[in-house]
């Protein structure tokens, strides 16, 4: 009886002092509002009553990846799938690429006047914007839940990029000064990114634009507005107007995958002489040949290839993913040109764990190799590091992570 009034004990402490931990930690919260945020907020001209209703009733969300609470853990386990470095192929989920291609055709006209001027104004096509809207928020059909001053606060105050998401939170509340939304009730991304674009509050601050002549840029509400702040930011961070985004390409054995990257950029006409031709079987329009050209690979060889121009990199700005920039310019094709599904196969890869590929990554940089930085993310940096070290060991270049080379890679 002793042993089991033990265990008993021993069960109730358990179940006992998290929630005692999270007061404690909500408490300090509070607190940190008060005294850090506060007085930098006012420094950056934001009133005691915008910061007094923003914060009115916020607590910490336990529920947001990536946090590290005070003397804890980080709350998200380091091994974990998600489809961008999972099977690319799964990124381009035939629902999903059909969907928005097919609203955006809509969209495209229903709001073609506004389109036109913008991209008159920008230099960015109508289908690259409205691709982009659609992945971002389902051309402002998806909800967006999240109380986005506790999902900010909470990763300043906890997250394991605690720094940016501080600056970001300044940003809010700015935003909130300024008279852009009401300081209570402002909702956002479980990441924080705000309105139909999906914009970062710094993000908001420099690029959303106003495309009624109404003096506000409402991202919230306003097609029109969405359209122009899309718009500015692809103006503001280099597109290149009269270029396209990319080209898919068949990529011929004697151009080895690992020339793949933005580094490695040549004329395209060079790539076409050597062998690199469109899988539609048409010639490159004139004024790209002479322009650079990238390779670009996402699943290596065991799926379609590109190449892009400086566009597509611009595209990547706005998301860093090389899957998030391919599928806009695809979904983009669709809407305006009709255009059907990659001619290329996506191949059986992925599907195994970040961790693996971080254990790859460090490997090959133990070789010497560059492979952007050991984040498990299979970007074009490690997949071509890939190639370059099956070719130093006599094997055929593939230039992707399949689970059986981390045997071969660590010892």
């Amino acid at each position: 009886m002793r042993l089991f009034a033990i265990i008993i004990g021993l069960i109730f402490s358990a179940t006992t002092a998290y929630p005692q931990d999270r007061t404690a930690v909500e408490r300090q919260f509070q607190t940190w509002l008060q005294n850090t945020i506060g007085p930098v907020a006012r420094e950056n001209g934001v009133s005691d009553r915008t910061l007094n209703q923003a914060f009115a009733g916020i607590t910490l969300n336990w529920k947001l990846p990536d946090l590290i609470p005070p003397g804890g853990q980080a709350t998200t386990p380091k091994t974990q799938k998600q489809a961008e470095f999972g099977s690319p192929g799964r990124y381009f989920n035939a629902n999903s690429v059909k969907g928005a291609a097919s609203v955006g055709r809509k969209m495209a006209q229903r709001h073609a006047a506004t389109l036109a001027k913008v991209e008159r104004q920008t230099g960015v096509p109508g289908r690259i914007i409205l691709a982009i809207w659609g992945r971002e928020s389902g051309y402002g059909q998806v909800p967006i839940r999240h109380d986005a001053f506790q999902v900010l606060a909470t990763k300043a105050f906890m997250s394991t990029r605690a720094e940016y998401f501080t600056g970001e939170l300044i940003a809010a509340l700015k935003i909130a000064e300024d008279g852009h939304t009401p300081a209570h009730g402002l909702k956002s991304s479980w990441a924080g990114a705000l309105g139909q674009p999906q914009f970062m509050p710094s993000s908001f601050l420099k690029y959303a634009a106003d495309g009624t002549g109404d003096g506000r840029a409402d991202i919230w509400n306003s097609p029109e507005d969405t359209i122009a702040s899309i718009a500015n930011y692809l103006m503001q961070h280099g597109w290149v107007s009269g270029r396209d985004w990319g080209f898919e390409v068949l990529v011929p054995e004697n151009v080895t995958c690992a020339l793949e990257g933005p580094d490695q950029g040549r004329p395209i006409r060079d790539w076409v002489a050597d062998g690199v031709k469109r899988v539609s079987g048409r010639p490159f329009p004139a004024h790209e040949l002479i322009a650079e050209g990238y390779l670009m690979m996402p699943a290596g060889r065991n799926g379609p290839a590109f190449l892009v121009t400086p566009n597509f990199y611009v595209l990547k700005d706005y998301n860093t993913s090389d899957l998030y920039a391919l599928f806009v310019g695809h979904v983009g094709d669709r809407i305006e040109f009709g255009v059907g599904d990659f001619s290329g196969d996506w191949g059986n890869v992925g599907g195994f764990y970040r961790s693996d590929i971080a254990a790859m990554q460090r490997a090959l940089e133990d070789m010497g190799h560059d492979v952007g930085g050991v984040d498990g993310l299979p970007g074009y940096k490690t997949r071509r590091s890939i190639g370059r070290w099956q070719q130093a060991t006599g094997q055929e270049p593939t230039c992707f992570p399949k689970i059986e080379m981390k045997a071969h890679l660590i010892p």
